[in-house]
């Protein structure tokens, strides 16, 4: 079966761009039909314009579409992306999500797979704060929190957050992220959308790894700078 996974995030100089893209394509690779999203920009285009890799991302980003409302109404299960502000969601994701509560009021984001990403500067940047702060909205929401956890090698080889793919930038040059770190995005995206599927019914979820593993079960049965 298909599942709609939405993925949405802010990033300002990209880092946290490349994950969603990751995300997103790990949940592809599981079968789901994916939108990704980026929210809207709330900072003046004067601040924008002091730093180089925020007016480039700015400018490179315009090609993705707008996260709405809708989105979320149109998902069965979320991923969500944000760089790290004092250990906290970034203004730009907040006010999106802030946006949510006529859907919440309604029930129409409970019991749907979520999981959440994020990128900081230092190793003890905020990073799991971070994470654990949007899992606050979650619990409110009745979503059903998606963590990577120690499930998979990738998620050593990125740095060893259970929370969610977390990537250290170390320096402030505007380096893409690297191999394990894109590697665990796209797991946490495909595991969101596997997990997704069963629960909604599907059977025999086929490992988008590439070595033909059947991690799924039929339903019923017992066997996821910037």
């Amino acid at each position: 079966m298909t599942v709609k996974v939405a993925v949405i995030y802010y990033s300002a100089t990209g880092n946290v761009h490349s994950l969603a893209q990751a995300v997103a394509e790990g949940a592809a690779s599981a079968g789901a039909e994916v939108r990704l999203r980026r929210v809207a920009e709330l900072a003046p285009d004067s601040a924008i314009a002091q730093n180089p890799l925020w007016r480039r991302h700015a400018d490179a980003a315009t090609s993705i579409p707008q996260a709405s409302v809708e989105d979320l109404a149109w998902a069965d299960a979320f991923a969500f992306g944000t760089p790290t502000r004092f250990g906290a969601p970034a203004a730009q994701l907040k006010q999106f999500i802030d946006q949510a509560g006529g859907l919440w009021q309604e029930g129409r984001l409970a019991d749907k797979p979520v999981t959440a990403f994020t990128s900081a500067f230092n190793r003890h940047g905020g990073s799991e704060a971070t994470i654990l702060s949007l899992s606050n909205v979650f619990y409110h929401w009745g979503a059903l929190i998606v963590p990577p956890g120690f499930t998979d090698p990738v998620v050593y080889a990125a740095g060893g957050n259970p929370y969610g793919t977390s990537l250290v930038t170390g320096a402030p040059t505007g380096d893409a992220p690297g191999a394990a770190a894109l590697e665990a995005a796209r797991y946490q995206g495909r595991r969101l959308a596997q997990i997704t599927i069963r629960l909604l019914g599907g059977s025999h979820v086929t490992d988008a790894a590439g070595d033909g593993e059947t991690r799924g079960t039929r339903a019923g049965t017992t066997s996821q700078t910037a």
